[in-house]
């Protein structure tokens, strides 16, 4: 029999929210049965998101992968209504002007773990990270960046222009690839993976919005991404394992300024379906 899930005859009330809130549909309620059961091949079916396990309201089941004391409860006095939310979702801002202050690497650990819990395609958690957390070693990612432009200003045409002024800037002494940044990190998976596509995007997400509550600020870097797409350099240099594709760069840092308005945007076109 599978232990894939237990459940205490001693607290279930057979409300069915386990069954209820299973994706996978692998719990039964019978009406002969005194506790729901699983299904034959449950235990390849799933996807260990531990919806049955924070949904029971009385701790009742227990996942060969957790158990209800190892999930913390959701706390309500912590719950942000909407005006905090979208306070804080506008207040956001693509930080770069950076303090040199170096950012710790216990930090930049925290928000990889707060990070984690972004959602992922079937709960795969492909996601994987290369974190930067020497100035110097950012530094030196931008100057091989620097080589890719140049490598494709030398190859001329309309959509390389922009190239040549991250270029010139450089040469001049100015940074406009990491903007000085003392941090980026970079979040990657398989690339054979066809749920991988979105998920450390999300990730990357997740952390930038936690970002601001450690003090920091974030930018996501196009430039390095194309570079590492395009310029095997910059990937060896990172690390980037054989057949992982990076989906996302964020540069970091304390930002040098505080932003004390919130701008406007356009507003959304939306297409109603009737």
């Amino acid at each position: 029999m599978s232990r894939l899930l237990e459940f205490d005859s001693t607290k279930c009330t057979r409300d069915g929210v386990c069954v209820a809130v299973c994706p996978s549909r692998i719990i039964r309620l019978e009406d002969e049965s005194p506790i729901p059961r699983v299904v034959a091949d449950a235990d390849f079916y799933c996807v260990k998101c531990g919806h049955c396990v924070a949904a029971c309201p009385h701790g009742a089941v227990s996942h060969a992968s957790m158990k209800p004391e190892d999930c913390p409860p959701v706390r309500p006095d912590l719950a942000l209504d909407p005006d905090h939310v979208e306070h804080f979702l506008r207040s956001r801002r693509s930080v770069r002007s950076f303090q040199q202050r170096r950012v710790e690497r216990k930090t930049l650990a925290k928000l990889i773990q707060i990070a984690r819990y972004a959602p992922t395609g079937h709960n795969a958690q492909p996601v994987r990270w290369i974190a930067v957390d020497s100035p110097a070693r950012v530094k030196e990612m931008a100057g091989i960046t620097i080589d890719f432009l140049r490598s494709i200003t030398d190859e001329g045409g309309p959509s390389e222009l922009p190239a040549g002024a991250l270029v010139k800037a450089w040469e001049s002494g100015v940074d406009l690839v990491t903007r000085d940044a003392p941090a980026l990190i970079v979040a990657h998976a398989p690339a054979g993976d066809p749920v991988a596509c979105a998920d450390p995007i999300l990730a990357l997400s997740y952390l930038e919005l936690a970002a601001p509550s450690f003090g920091l600020g974030a930018c996501w870097n196009g430039f390095l991404m194309t570079a590492i797409h395009r310029w095997p350099p910059l990937s060896r240099a990172l690390g980037l394992p054989e057949g992982d594709r990076a989906l996302g760069v964020l540069i970091l840092g304390y930002p040098a300024h505080k932003y004390l308005r919130l701008p406007t945007r356009r507003k959304p076109r939306i297409d109603w379906l009737e």
